[in-house]
């Protein structure tokens, strides 16, 4: 079967709960002892090439991308959810083909009465 070149949009690959421990916070107790982030990661790119060839080489390697943040964020010691959320937007996007890179990061039990407190950031080249 022959797929015609700019008949499909933008490929995107999710990354759904990512479980990690962190150190994360600015309090005390945060800075000695990791706390639970659940991770959501969302990246778009143009998959033209590696549909039509269906050759690994041609396509990004979202296992490379989550080892990596699993990495950073595990090594990592962040004061503001903010960094860390940047970090690992910055880490989805180091890829050239990466057109939109929008991660989430959720704190769970950070407030007393809530589930969780999440921030969000995207990248769009």
């Amino acid at each position: 079967m022959s797929l015609e070149i700019g008949a499909y949009s933008q490929a995107i690959i999710n990354v759904t709960n990512l479980r990690l421990r962190t150190f994360i916070g600015f309090n005390q107790d945060e800075r000695e002892k990791q706390q639970d982030v659940v991770i959501n990661i969302e990246i778009h790119y143009p998959a033209d090439k590696s549909f039509q060839t269906d050759n690994v080489a041609d396509a990004l390697n979202y296992k490379v991308i989550t080892k990596k943040v699993i990495q950073h964020v595990e090594e990592g010691r962040f004061l503001l959810l903010e960094k860390l959320v940047a970090d690992v937007v910055d880490i989805c996007s180091e890829h050239p083909s990466v057109t939109l890179a929008k991660v989430t990061i959720d704190k769970p039990h950070a407030l007393r009465f809530a589930d969780s407190v999440s921030l969000s950031l995207e990248y769009r080249r």
